[in-house]
């Protein structure tokens, strides 16, 4: 489960790295997602430090546990501040990613702790 939990990690991390990038570039499609949920743009910068703390919290579980699954927790907790987000604005169609990105994120949260 170690290297289920590496590999989940790396991924994921990899993700949220991208992820936290286009926010701190204020990629287009992304600052007009963030307007169209009514999340002011000023927040992009601290989504995107959550974002890349999340990705560098979970490599560094690989070799300090408690911390990968603190991480984890915090990365799962993020993407479901994203649903409720989503259903606040009542953006059914969007809702979908946050919810796969939950859900993907508990991964290593269930590995970490199973690995502990």
């Amino acid at each position: 489960m170690f290297i289920a939990y590496v590999v989940v990690a790396a991924l994921l991390s990899l993700l949220l790295l991208a992820s936290g990038g286009l926010l701190l570039a204020k990629e287009k499609g992304v600052t007009t997602t963030l307007t169209e949920l009514g999340v002011p743009l000023s927040w992009a910068p601290l989504l995107a430090v959550l974002k890349m703390a999340g990705a560098l919290g979970l490599l560094a579980g690989i070799f300090y546990r408690p911390l990968g699954i603190a991480a984890a927790a915090g990365v799962v907790l993020y993407f479901a501040g994203a649903v409720i987000t989503h259903l606040r604005a009542k953006d059914v169609k969007g809702i979908m990613i946050p919810t796969v990105l939950t859900a993907a994120s508990a991964t290593p949260l269930l590995l970490a702790i199973a690995t502990m």
